[in-house]
């Protein structure tokens, strides 16, 4: 079965979510993160997905207490990222708690220290993010563009050893107008063994049975869950089917 990973992105301690990426149109959903997490693991739910967006912004991890109090007060499993630029800075979120770090602009920029930290912490504990515009990898918070394609960008990583990655529609993110199937259907067909988690646009129950049907392993799911389009209940029980929107 898909794994169902909410997300939580903080701005300065509170939860908020981005439309398309865009600072200037931030929403906050709640000022203490851990009640939503709290709430997310009393309807059974096992991970959690946590975006530092002001360490994504400036470049350096700067919501760790916020990862501290989730990691202490709950038993989900976390994946944290946001500002992961430095040897510190990674092993800073492993002790504040999150099982796994989530890396995307250091993989672009600095691939020899990705590598490094691949070999360092192992596959298992390192979570790949690519976000995507117009089928080019962005960074730095979705803020720069690059010229990097996304299947090659995940081929070369695949290589090395990445077997968990998310990717992130940027066109989709906020919209709640469904995802980009076509793109995860695209990369699984190349890359058919790769733990590809779906992010950005996922707006009811139907899409994630979607979703698992092209063979996604985890979908991230944010807006969704605060705009109550999709129930915590439902999704912890798995009542999702196949839609049969494009």
């Amino acid at each position: 079965m898909i794994e169902i990973i909410p997300a939580i992105d903080v701005i300065e301690g509170k939860c908020v979510r981005l439309k398309q990426g865009d600072f200037s149109k931030k929403k906050i959903y709640n000022e203490n993160p851990l009640e939503v997490a709290k709430e997310f693991e009393s309807h059974g739910l096992k991970r959690l997905h946590v975006v530092d967006l002001d360490g994504a912004k400036i470049g350096k991890v700067t919501n760790l207490r916020v990862l501290e109090k989730i990691a202490s007060n709950t038993n989900l499993t976390i994946d944290f990222g946001g500002g992961i630029k430095t040897g510190e800075d990674i092993k800073a979120v492993f002790d504040s708690g999150a099982k796994m770090a989530s890396i995307g602009s250091v993989a672009v920029k600095e691939p020899e220290k990705f590598d490094n930290w691949l070999e360092k912490y192992g596959s298992e504990k390192i979570l790949l993010g690519a976000d995507v515009k117009d089928g080019k990898v962005a960074i730095d918070g979705w803020q720069t563009k690059t010229e990097l394609e996304i299947l090659p960008f995940l081929k070369k990583y695949y290589a090395k050893g990445v077997r968990k990655v998310f990717v992130t529609d940027i066109s989709k993110d906020g919209l709640l107008e469904g995802s980009s199937k076509k793109l995860y259907a695209e990369i699984l067909e190349k890359l058919p063994r790769l733990h590809l988690i779906a992010s950005g646009g996922v707006d009811s129950l139907e899409e994630v049975g979607d979703l698992e049907k092209i063979g996604c392993a985890g979908v991230i799911i944010g807006k969704a869950i605060y705009e109550d389009r999709i129930s915590l209940t439902k999704l912890s029980l798995g009542q999702f089917a196949s839609g049969s929107r494009n």
